[in-house]
């Protein structure tokens, strides 16, 4: 029996390895006869060990083979190993034995495999296991195996190694797939870095990135959330992090791989290399690769390219993929293509798209389609979907189910609904039931409900309580609870730090946060003087920048002091807007001023209008240009009656003025 030793190194890539020399003479002993591991390595997500034995197409880049994975021996070609074979030529029985031992042909393969393996070739004995395990003899493979490997060749090491794993044997498995993976076989290096990385050992990486760098696909995606966890994304936040977060994608974490995310001179960031890795395996044909880019491309802006990847990865079968593709296509208006691939995403088991397709037909008005969605969703695992019932039924005013729904969300940790459930249960007088679903919500990070903590604590008078709750949310970004911190801040006399909260409620849209800074910067204006002839009038201060924002928004007050100040400048007609604004929506204090301003143009029937219906609304000063109106008229009664309101209505000083021009109305009636 000739050794196997001997030999030249063969072409062994834990699959059917092809001849491709076809001028070599089939006397000579072929040194790139086909071999076949004892196993497949992983599919393209990794889900677990796959020991079927069974020869399949390569894919691409998992060891080496072909792109697509076919036999290249032509008929002509088997033909002639045939011959050779038949004439006792080793190689071609090798040869011959690995070609039908990839159709599937066991019977017909064994004779040539065992000859081949009788004559000292490595590549027939590693081939000869593979068969023998499709027959259910692991253990006479593995034998053969050991004889391939101690031979030196890498598959069989391989395909022993993973014998080894399976049975709870993990330092002959190390052992035996150190050897293939230092012998440079892709699939042997994956192996053992799957091993190392179940251990916690740090090596794990080395054999990840060797595979990886060999065009190992599902290695390059390990290495690239390997990479990810290192760099703290996007677990640990940042953009990605939040467009995982909107579409549903768990990111899914190993805290034994994590190291510091420092960086060493000339190399560069994990989370540049990490991409780069992921762009490999995705454009290797692995999906959630592809999802992964996807994602940091869309929080990148590069939605186009983004789209691209969610689209590749969902036409390759995955769901969250397809859902992605379906948010980025509503986004950019496109809702019937989204609900498209929601749908498709859906079917498939993707409660989130599930989600999405009962939100578009709830907004439609299809309540009972947009319920049967929300159930889908449930069914699949998304507590959402009990969330998005819940709401359902309470816009439908379904109290009691809707009740139902926030609790079984709310029990199974969803902030939200715990909240949700809070305000349903203090808007049914039940504030002892409401308190601990507004704690619970509020320790898991939700930033509404502290807000209705601060807001229940308010409400019972305990000032302190609610303003701690109050800071709490505000710090986590909460613009209205911003505003009730620098509301109690100023009634201390912190103005410092009431303006740094005004200004984070003012900028987050707060119409009252804005007008409240408009008054603590108004406040610190010095007086302004009379004009000068001659000199431009002043542009308009920060102060009333922040007015008009609120004005803009609604806000009466600060509709009011924006028309007094377009007043003080002289612009009549600016002042005269933002009056009637205010008045028309309520404003008694824009209302007198709207009546002063068309006074003095000599519109008094219009003033007169204004000036009543502040005054019955119960404006003093009104009543009391009222009476004064009517007194002018010679209207003594009608005056009289209007002095009685404003005495009635005040404030002091004009309850003052209205009395004394009663009584000289009074003695002219009576004289």
């Amino acid at each position: 029996m000739k050794t196997m030793g001997d030999r030249a190194t063969l072409l062994e890539t834990g699959q059917v390895e092809t001849t491709r020399n076809k001028a070599r003479k089939t006397t000579v002993h072929d040194e790139t006869a086909h071999e076949v591991t004892g196993a497949v390595g992983h599919g393209q997500d990794g889900a677990g060990w796959v020991e079927t034995g069974l020869p399949v197409q390569r894919r691409p880049a998992d060891g080496g083979e072909d792109a697509d994975g076919t036999d290249t021996a032509t008929a002509e070609d088997e033909l002639r190993h045939r011959q050779a074979a038949a004439n006792g030529d080793p190689a071609s029985m090798s040869v011959l034995g690995a070609l039908l031992l990839r159709r599937g042909d066991l019977d017909g393969a064994e004779p040539h495999l065992r000859a081949a393996t009788a004559e000292g070739d490595r590549a027939a004995a590693n081939n000869l296991g593979v068969l023998l395990l499709q027959r259910g003899y692991a253990e006479e493979a593995a034998s053969w195996w050991r004889i391939a490997a101690v031979a030196g060749s890498a598959a069989a090491a391989h395909a022993l190694g993973r014998h080894y794993r399976e049975r709870g044997d993990e330092p002959a498995a190390e052992y035996w797939l150190r050897q293939s993976a230092e012998h440079g076989h892709a699939l042997g290096a994956y192996a053992l870095a799957d091993l190392l990385e179940h251990r916690g050992d740090v090596g794990a990486e080395r054999w990840l990135r060797a595979a990886a760098e060999q065009g190992h696909r599902e290695a390059s995606y390990r290495l690239a959330r390997l990479l990810d966890r290192r760099a703290g994304t996007p677990t640990g936040g940042g953009p990605a992090a939040d467009v995982a977060n909107r579409r549903g994608i768990t990111w899914d974490t190993d805290p034994r791989m994590v190291r510091s995310s420092s960086v060493a001179p000339g190399e560069k960031p994990p989370e540049v290399e990490a991409e780069q890795w992921y762009r490999q395996a995705a454009a290797r044909g692995h999906r959630r690769a592809a999802l992964h880019l996807g994602v940091i491309l869309e929080a990148r802006g590069e939605l186009k390219e983004a789209g691209r990847w969610y689209l590749t990865s969902a036409k390759d079968g995955e769901p969250r993929a397809a859902c992605a593709l379906g948010f980025l296509l509503r986004d950019a208006g496109d809702e019937e293509s989204a609900a498209v691939w929601w749908l498709r995403a859906a079917q498939e088991g993707d409660g989130n798209a599930a989600n999405a397709l009962g939100a578009q037909h709830a907004a439609r008005g299809e309540q009972q389609t947009a319920e049967r969605w929300y159930r889908a969703a449930l069914d699949a695992g998304d507590i959402n979907g009990a969330y998005n019932l819940g709401l359902l039924c309470a816009a439908q005013g379904r109290t009691a189910q809707a009740e139902q729904w926030y609790r079984r969300a709310a029990y199974a940790g969803h902030r939200e609904a715990a909240n949700a459930l809070a305000i349903l249960l203090l808007q049914g007088g039940d504030a002892s039931g409401a308190e601990p679903w507004f704690s619970k919500a509020a320790e898991v990070g939700s930033v509404d409900a502290a807000f209705n903590l601060g807001i229940l604590h308010a409400g019972r008078g305990d000032e302190q309580g609610a303003l701690e709750w109050y800071e709490r949310a505000a710090a986590a970004g909460h613009t209205e609870a911003a505003l009730q911190v620098g509301i109690a801040l100023l009634r201390e006399g912190d103005e410092q730090a009431a303006e740094s909260h005004l200004r984070r409620a003012a900028g987050g849209g707060s119409p009252e946060g804005a007008f409240r800074l408009g008054m603590l910067l108004d406040a610190r204006q010095p007086p302004a003087g009379p004009p000068v002839l001659g000199e431009p009038v002043d542009e308009k201060s920060e102060c009333e920048e922040w007015y008009e924002r609120a004005a803009e928004q609604g806000h009466r007050r600060a509709q009011v002091r924006v028309g007094m100040l377009a007043a003080g400048r002289g612009d009549v007609e600016g002042a005269a807007r933002w009056y009637r604004e205010a008045a028309e929506a309520g404003s008694l204090g824009g209302a007198f001023n709207l009546g002063l301003l068309l006074a003095r143009e000599g519109r008094e029937p219009e003033a007169q209008l204004w000036w009543t219906r502040a005054a019955q609304a119960g404006h003093g000063r009104a009543a009391l240009r009222l009476a004064l109106l009517a007194a002018r008229r010679g209207e003594l009664g009608e005056g009289e009656r209007w002095c009685e309101r404003a005495v009635e209505l005040g404030p002091a000083e004009v309850a003052e003025r209205a009395a004394r021009l009663r009584d000289a109305l009074h003695q002219e009636l009576t004289a």
